[in-house]
């Protein structure tokens, strides 16, 4: 049986969330609907509600970094039972049979993995709406366990912002010894070092403001890099093994080259689009630049259990859903520290 849910949506590219009601799919008997505490804000979630990736589907209820607690199961859930905390990233299922869902790599799933919103349900072609909504509903093989001694409302951006920057430094075998650089302090920034930290690497941050050298050494840096700087960019040539990028715009990749060390590898985890770089450092230190987005379910699960065991939350804002406009052109200017998470309380109160 299908029911209302209450939730926040673009109705298009131009207009501001407007309160929005939507009916929630019928649950299977796999499913588990949850009851949403809290929502971070993501970058993606103003991208997608402005269509400025140009395949945004109307009407969008944005959300995929989503914390709450289970309020129902499918007669097959074996995995959680009512009252569980848990958490939905930026997925609801894949193929699950393709070379990359048997890898444990859904993220990569070659029909394409459904989003958590703006996709359809591969199942029945409903529409998936996220957590910007006072419930949602997934395969209990895409939810996540919540670690219940974390601070609740400072979970949600690990399922995003975490999961992005966590996947790379563990494919990459980051641990004791290893020199991890980090482009730029935001929300991902912020999360790639107090995870590389944890994981005892010497962490440095690239940045082009001066005044963030404290914050960045309170999240557990150890070097600050003024990348502006030609004198200081020299100084650490050749020093990397991982740089993660997390700047989300187009910017110049060929300063960073000469930082990696022999086989390092420069990874782009924030910005899509074309960029341009010079192959002669690479070629000359068998440096690489890759890519990398979010990380699958069991690895985001790894990455949970990780933060429960080293009490590692996210820097955050808690604002009431009403204020997400605002919200939104803040984060514009990155005006926050450094991730907004929505109270869904005020919605429920609805």
């Amino acid at each position: 049986m299908t029911h209302n849910v209450l939730a926040y949506a673009a109705l298009d590219s131009k207009s501001p969330l407007v309160p929005y009601t939507f009916q929630q799919r019928q649950a299977r008997p796999d499913d588990v609907i949850i009851d949403i505490e809290y929502c971070g804000v993501c970058h993606s979630d103003l991208h997608q509600a402005r269509n400025d990736w140009g395949f945004s589907r109307y009407p969008i209820v944005p959300g995929h970094e989503v914390i709450g607690r289970v309020k129902s199961i499918g007669t097959s859930v074996t995995k959680f039972k009512v009252g569980d905390l848990v958490g939905i990233g930026c997925m609801v299922d894949s193929c699950r049979t393709c070379s990359a869902c048997h890898q444990g790599l859904e993220q990569y799933c070659e029909a394409g993995n459904t989003q958590t919103y703006g996709s359809l349900d591969r199942h029945d072609q409903t529409p998936t709406y996220g957590g910007y909504a006072q419930t949602i509903i997934a395969s209990q093989d895409f939810v996540l366990k919540v670690p219940e001694n974390l601070d609740t409302q400072s979970i949600a951006p690990i399922l995003c912002a975490g999961i992005t920057t966590w996947s790379p430094l563990k494919h990459w075998n980051v641990g004791k010894g290893s020199k991890v650089a980090v482009v730029g302090l935001g929300g991902l920034g912020h999360m790639a070092i107090k995870l590389a930290h944890a994981l005892d690497a010497e962490v440095t941050l690239f940045t082009r403001s001066a005044n963030k050298e404290q914050d960045a050494r309170d999240l557990g840096a150890d070097h600050v890099v003024l990348s502006t700087d030609p004198t200081q960019m020299k100084s650490v040539k050749n020093q990397f093994d991982l740089i993660i990028d997390t700047v989300p715009y187009d910017h110049d990749l060929k300063p960073y080259i000469p930082t990696l060390a022999l086989s390092g590898t420069l990874v782009l985890v924030g910005y899509l689009g074309e960029f341009s770089s010079n192959s002669v450092p690479m070629i000359m230190g068998r440096k690489s630049i890759a890519g990398s987005v979010i990380g699958g379910i069991q690895e985001t699960q790894e990455l949970l259990d990780f933060c429960g065991q080293h009490n590692i939350v996210s820097d955050v804002e808690v604002i009431d859903m009403q204020n997400i406009n605002e919200a939104f052109e803040r984060m514009l200017q990155s005006d926050v520290k450094y991730r907004f998470v929505i109270d869904m309380k005020s919605l429920h109160a609805s």
